[in-house]
């Protein structure tokens, strides 16, 4: 997945051009900067990637989100609704503006399931956040209509999906806001970074503010700007935002390795019949950075990627006991485990996940095994490697 596997000149020609000028800060400093606009350039050069209107950088893709979110008015005791099957930035994202995060069932394309999210539907419902997860998207006509239908905000979570489209639109074009990270395993790099995008220029003048510090950014004197409102500090460098300036003029490149390898994985998997993919939406394109695939239960899923380990096939695992990406294992917000006092607001509000039943999220993450798609890899390499999961998955099914 991450682009750091092909650093090279652009990347370090646009680092020192930012350690030539001395200027390491997105703002201010104009008469140092000898033209160099590094954070400017790239949000420009996203705004043509992603057929929109505004983009805002920021430090990460966990502030992406709170500053999405925060832009559109969503704070203390809104509920976001989200899925199961994620990265716990996102319960940490909404938690951080005092919002309640509302967990519901994935479907089998690994996104949200359209039907849950409108049984999940309070008068505190804010927004929807589906997260376009392992570089593919949920069933995104259907999510549309549903918040339509109820007036609420669509918010993309699309950091793992970028390259990735839905009927000719990029992932994070779609909804109301779009988040994106560029964190140093992603498709795209910064090292650290994010950005937020959207079509409504209100919420990006308040994603421009809020994540520095209030400052509304008129005139060229940094000391003389005025702060609408209270704001915070999720800014970007001018360093990391030079590695992906670099890196998105590659990215047409990169995303044609990724499709590449994923399309020779697939056809080796095809004729297995055990084996069935994930459902990409009818006009969905994945962005190539995972494959993911189902086996028919967790017992075989286990000897697959046992065998996968014992024949040199690394990067794939199954989420069902992962730490990080799936609620089961989410015991630290379960419990609500923080160094300071969370709002009786929210704690009530988390109540649910004391015994709510994600049954149906299980059934697909237990049987699903995720494998990351390197760029680094040949063409004959990647060849190999399908051949061997495909001999490892049938000794699993049929006890070769």
């Amino acid at each position: 997945m991450p682009g750091f596997e092909l650093f090279g000149e652009l990347e370090r020609k646009e680092v020192n051009d930012v350690l030539d000028n001395g200027v390491l800060m997105r703002y201010g400093f104009d008469g140092m900067r000898n033209g160099h606009w590094k954070a400017i350039e790239l949000e420009a050069a996203l705004q043509h990637t992603f057929q929109s209107k505004h983009v805002q950088l920021v430090s990460s893709g966990t502030a992406a989100v709170s500053v999405a979110l925060a832009s559109a008015g969503v704070g203390a005791g809104d509920e976001v609704i989200m899925p199961t099957f994620t990265f716990v930035a996102s319960f940490e994202a909404i938690m951080m503006l005092g919002a309640i995060p509302v967990l519901v069932d994935i479907d089998d394309t690994l996104g949200l399931n359209p039907e849950a999210v409108e049984k999940a539907i309070t008068p505190k419902t804010k927004a929807v956040m589906v997260v376009q997860m392992c570089g593919s998207m949920a069933h995104m006509d259907a999510l549309q209509a549903v918040c339509n239908k109820h007036k609420l905000l669509l918010v993309e979570d699309a950091c793992q999906a970028i390259g990735g489209t839905y009927k000719g639109k990029p992932l994070g074009s779609i909804g109301d806001l779009g988040c994106f990270s560029f964190d140093f395993v992603k498709t795209i790099t910064c090292g650290e970074g994010g950005a937020v995008i959207t079509n409504n220029k209100d919420y990006y003048l308040n994603a421009d503010h809020y994540s520095d510090h209030g400052h509304d950014h008129i005139g060229n004197d940094r000391g003389a700007e005025t702060h609408p409102f209270i704001g915070y500090n999720f800014r970007i460098s001018e360093l990391h935002a030079a590695v992906g300036l670099a890196q998105v003029k590659r990215l047409p490149k990169f995303l044609e390795i990724q499709r590449r390898n994923l399309n020779i994985l697939k056809e080796a998997l095809a004729d297995i019949p055990e084996v069935t993919f994930r459902t990409v939406p009818e006009g969905g394109e994945e962005s190539g950075a995972f494959f993911n695939f189902f086996l028919p239960n967790l017992e075989i899923v286990n000897k697959v990627l046992k065998g996968f380990s014992d024949n040199g096939i690394d990067v794939c695992w199954n989420y069902y006991n992962n730490n990080w990406h799936y609620i089961k294992e989410w015991n630290h917000l379960k419990d609500l485990k923080s160094l300071f006092p969370i709002s009786k607001e929210v704690k009530d509000g988390l109540a649910y996940l004391k015994t709510k039943d994600f049954s149906k999220s299980d059934a697909y993450i237990s049987r699903n095994i995720s494998c990351l798609i390197k760029l680094s890899w040949t063409e004959e390499q990647v060849k190999a490697r399908a051949s061997k999961m495909a001999k490892v998955i049938k000794s699993a099914l049929y006890k070769l």
